[in-house]
């Protein structure tokens, strides 16, 4: 992609942020909190703010259409979705309409990123048996394609009733804008480009380079397919302040306490800051630095991969939101810019 062409977002999971003395801040503070990210995100000429789903105590957002249709309400450019949705505890059908209304009220801006997700609460919080964890999700998404089409629906799974010429409302102008999240399985990857729907690159862990294989898959699956080329995503995370050292001084204990609470409850063992400082050079997966840093590294893996879209998780546990918006205003104003250039 060229400077001009790439889609350049944001996305958070509206992680439940800390106050100057260290006190969490209450889930209705933090909620308010991501819509005023979303608006400076807006005003700086970002092209996508992404909202995650989840289901326990350290993420405020459960219902991301509800906070992204007050962010819509605010804004004019940006496009909206989610990051992601977890179809598989979901309803297709549900999730179609709430994400058309949201369309609607947006004027053709919504987006929706479908995946698994990388926590299972909303499993047994909504009855489901995590034991069908893959018919859940491939049913879903089955499902979910056939309404893209917007037309009468006849499906039939072993999950719930079959639709028989079922019609679903409301309508979008202009069809609803999908991806399918993937964290790195080269069956998703294929079955992303037999449904014909672009593909996002989760990556969090590990070098970008290793990653490239799933994107020339999907472009290779696509023709395979007889399908035409479709965008092609990552979601990474990153900080951005006005040096190296302050972004990773600032982000660093927030990234250590998220790390080791996700750490205690998988098994693994605590980050160490070695990790952390690997993970920021050069062939990590944190986009963390100064906005030269930040954009030289976005830059190299938009090449890469031949990206359509980047979107950098700026948010990361309890990292407060002063420097959130500090964080968002520099990559608006300087990693971008700055990305364009180095691509051109």
């Amino acid at each position: 992609m060229t400077g001009a062409d790439v889609e350049i977002g944001l996305d958070t999971f509206g992680d439940v942020t800390v106050d100057a003395d260290g006190t969490p801040l209450h889930d209705a503070q933090v909620l308010r909190n991501v819509v005023e990210q979303g608006v400076l995100a807006d005003s700086l000429g970002l092209a996508f703010f992404g909202v995650g789903e989840h289901h326990r105590d350290d993420f405020a957002v459960s219902a991301p259409e509800v906070v992204l249709a007050a962010i819509a309400a605010r804004t004019e450019r940006i496009r909206l979705g989610t990051a992601v949705t977890v179809l598989s505890s979901d309803d297709p059908i549900r999730v179609y309409q709430r994400f058309a209304t949201l369309d609607a009220l947006s004027n053709g801006r919504a987006e929706v990123i479908l995946g698994r997700g990388s926590f299972t609460e909303s499993f047994g919080l909504f009855g489901l048996d995590l034991g069908q964890y893959e018919t859940l999700f491939s049913e879903k998404l089955d499902l979910f394609a056939a309404l893209r089409a917007e037309g009468p629906v006849s499906w039939q799974g072993s999950l719930r009733p079959p639709l028989v010429e079922q019609e679903v409302y409301p309508k979008t102008a202009n069809g609803l804008r999908s991806w399918i999240g993937v964290g790195g399985s080269p069956e998703s990857v294929v079955r992303a480009a037999r449904y014909g729907i672009p593909l996002m690159l989760a990556i969090i862990g590990g070098p970008p380079d290793q990653f490239a294989p799933f994107a020339q898959l999907y472009r290779r699956a696509l023709d395979e397919l007889g399908q035409p080329q479709l965008p092609v995503g990552v979601h990474s995370p990153g900080h951005v302040a006005q040096s190296d050292e302050q972004a990773r001084e600032e982000l660093w204990p927030h990234y250590q306490g998220y790390m080791t609470r996700i750490g205690r409850e998988r098994g693994w063992p605590p980050v160490s800051r070695l990790q952390f400082e690997n993970a920021c050079g050069p062939q990590g997966a944190l986009y963390v630095g100064a906005p030269q840093t930040v954009a030289t590294k976005i830059a190299r893996t938009v090449r890469l991969l031949d990206l359509d879209r980047f979107d950098m998780k700026y948010s990361h546990g309890t990292l407060p939101h002063e420097q959130l918006m500090a964080s968002i205003e520099l990559y608006g104003t300087e990693v971008v810019p700055r990305v364009r250039e180095l691509l051109s």
